[in-house]
């Protein structure tokens, strides 16, 4: 990923102008973050500081966030002059995974070289990790399937032996575990849910004064790029999460009361859509989200979006559309790139919030397999 986000929009005059915000580069201080609003029901922007966020909430809502805590998901191979990005779980304790080029994090992944080809069958190590290649996707030899030698908590203590956090080259230094998990409960995202970064101890102190109430998800959070265009087209792949019996209960209670569901980043919304499309309504336990969000999509469960700032034809700025037209969207990220808005991880974000609408529920966009 390059350190400027370019951003093409075309279909009207106004869209026509590229958009460039910068990276932030490094893990800020808390509480420095910009957060801009975007009103989806009546086009109107405004910028904040992100502790104004309980302001911009109303007393009765619900805010959920991910707390997935972030694997060491980089796994240099010694068996080959590779490296492996796990990227999604996958059945019977097995992942699927990413290989990239010699390189590291320090080169942009789309120039890391060429990834050696894996055949099934085939075994690789990243020191005393080793594992087996189980299947290869046929359409992109790069995405493959593997399984480990070891289980449980073995792979784990291994895992964060061998591995590195994902860091992308934009950054000024490797980003460490301390950085990147501001919730930590069980280990399943292979990239940080960095949308609940800016959420200090202090600032969800002050939403519980405001009587917003507070939720939590587990979802799998997968890579946000792959070097391959093809493959990134392709992301999301599909991601495991949880749903609590408590969260269910406060999402049931927040809109009985006619408060609004507020997901802390696009894997929040994720998790409870596919949940709710899946079952009918929305259900506690765990599931695997195949569903791809977009504009013709009508949210059954969430009313809001605390996210990052994502750069037009991403899948994160289509899931963005499920909340606002595209075209306001790409008015908030012109106002955003003329503030000197900063994206990716450690950037600003946008809170997007949106009318409840008088009929829930519709048939997803896309589902993937």
């Amino acid at each position: 990923m390059n350190a400027r986000v370019r951003t093409g929009l075309r279909g009207s005059a106004a869209a026509s102008t590229p958009i460039a915000l910068g990276a932030a580069v490094r893990p800020r201080s808390f509480g420095s973050e910009r957060l801009l609003v975007v009103d989806g029901a009546n086009g109107a922007l405004g910028t904040h500081a992100f502790s104004a966020l309980p302001t911009l909430l109303a007393p009765g809502d619900l805010l959920v966030v991910n707390d997935a805590a972030t694997l060491p998901a980089a796994l240099p191979l010694t068996s080959h002059p590779a490296e492996l990005r796990l990227a999604a779980h996958a059945d019977a304790g097995e992942f699927w995974a990413v290989v990239l080029g010699a390189g590291t994090w320090r080169l942009p992944t789309e120039r890391r070289g060429t990834a050696p080809l894996f055949r099934r069958g085939e075994g690789l190590a990243s020191g005393d990790l080793r594992g087996t290649i189980v299947a290869v996707d046929p359409v992109e030899p790069s995405l493959v399937r593997v399984g480990f030698a070891l289980a449980g908590d073995e792979l784990f203590r291994e895992l964060y032996r061998a591995g590195h956090v994902v860091s992308y080259s934009y950054l000024e230094r490797e980003s460490e575990l301390w950085d990147v998990n501001r919730f930590a409960a069980r280990p399943w995202s292979f990239e940080s849910p960095s949308a609940g970064l800016p959420l200090t101890f202090e600032l969800l102190g002050a939403l519980r004064r405001r009587c917003v109430e507070l939720a939590r998800v587990t979802h799998a959070a997968g890579l946000s790029s792959t070097g391959s265009a093809s493959l990134d087209r392709r992301l999301p792949l599909p991601e495991r999460y949880a749903v609590p019996n408590e969260t269910v209960a406060a999402v049931t209670a927040t809109h009985a009361r006619g408060g609004r569901v507020v997901a802390v980043g696009t894997t929040v919304v994720r998790a409870l859509e596919s949940s709710a499309v899946e079952h009918g309504e929305l259900r506690a336990g765990e599931g695997t989200a195949r569903l791809v969000l977009g504009p013709s999509h009508a949210l059954g469960v969430v009313d809001g979006l605390v996210s990052g700032l994502h750069e037009r034809g991403s899948s994160h700025f289509r899931l963005l559309s499920a909340f606002a037209p595209a075209r306001l969207l790409e008015r908030a990220l012109l106002t955003a790139a003329r503030e000197g808005y900063l994206a990716h991880e450690f950037g600003d974000a946008c809170l997007i919030l949106r009318r409840r609408p008088a009929r829930r529920g519709a048939a997803p966009d896309r589902l993937v397999a």
